[in-house]
């Protein structure tokens, strides 16, 4: 079966002051469509190392990279793009502060463009109309990233990558994204790509779940049948610690 998005054995490795650091090891992944992926892992595990390879932020080492029958790797975000749209943590900085959120959002569409498509968007993920003539400065977090996941959706890609996006608002709002993000997946059968360092979070969200420890894939599988009956020890460790802190 041809996965929508797939990646085969991807390597990264970063140099700095002349020292190495392995920051993806072999790594393998794939994505279907309608399916929402969640990647775990504290930080410096590879898991958002790993979104920007496949968004063309950053070209591994080796490896393969498809998009459907299309091998991809080692290009950039303008080919990228045609396909997929990243989410980033910091959702205000990916905004021009000199531009509305209409022109950022009219912009990221390279065809026709559809006024009332956009208003209806917008709605969609439940902010009022009035908020495209604001800028970000005049935004608040959960807001920026509605309206960075309504630009994703303008933009008629048919996959997001998700990184770390609820990290940066308040508990109230990470619940509204995820529910947001449920609601896409059911009514427009979107495809994502969710990393977060919180299990519990991921567990809400994604049906499959990939669990990532220095670089390296060490469990994946059917989120209910990990969370329940883990067989790594990095697992166990991420879920007994999510419990403690009410699963």
């Amino acid at each position: 079966m041809e996965h929508l998005l797939e990646g085969k054995k991807i390597n990264k490795t970063f140099v700095t002051k002349g020292k190495e650091t392995t920051a993806l090891s072999d790594v393998s992944f794939y994505l279907d469509e309608g399916e929402i992926l969640g990647i775990v892992g504290e930080s410096g595990s590879g898991k958002s190392t790993l979104l920007n390879v496949v968004s063309g932020l950053i070209k591994a080492d080796s490896g393969e990279l498809f998009y459907g029958e299309e091998n991809y790797i080692g290009k950039g975000p303008a080919h990228t793009g045609k396909f997929l749209r990243m989410i980033f943590q910091d959702a205000k900085s990916s905004f021009d502060p000199r531009m509305t959120m209409e022109k950022s959002l009219l912009e990221s569409r390279r065809g026709k463009q559809d006024r009332g498509e956009l208003s209806e968007l917008i709605k969609a993920v439940g902010l009022e109309e009035k908020l495209l003539s604001r800028k970000v400065s005049d935004m608040s977090g959960g807001q920026c990233q509605r309206m960075s996941i309504a630009r994703a959706l303008y933009s008629e890609v048919g996959i997001l990558l998700c990184d770390e996006i609820t990290s940066a608002v308040d508990v109230s709002s990470q619940k509204q994204v995820v529910e947001l993000l449920k609601k896409l997946n059911e009514s427009r059968k979107l495809s994502c790509i969710f990393v977060s360092h919180d299990i519990a979070l991921v567990s809400m969200l994604c049906g499959r779940i990939m669990i990532m420890k220095d670089g390296r894939c060490v469990e994946e599988g059917e989120t209910a049948a990990v969370i329940s009956d883990p067989k790594n020890e990095y697992t166990k460790l991420l879920i007994e610690s999510a419990k403690k802190q009410s699963f």
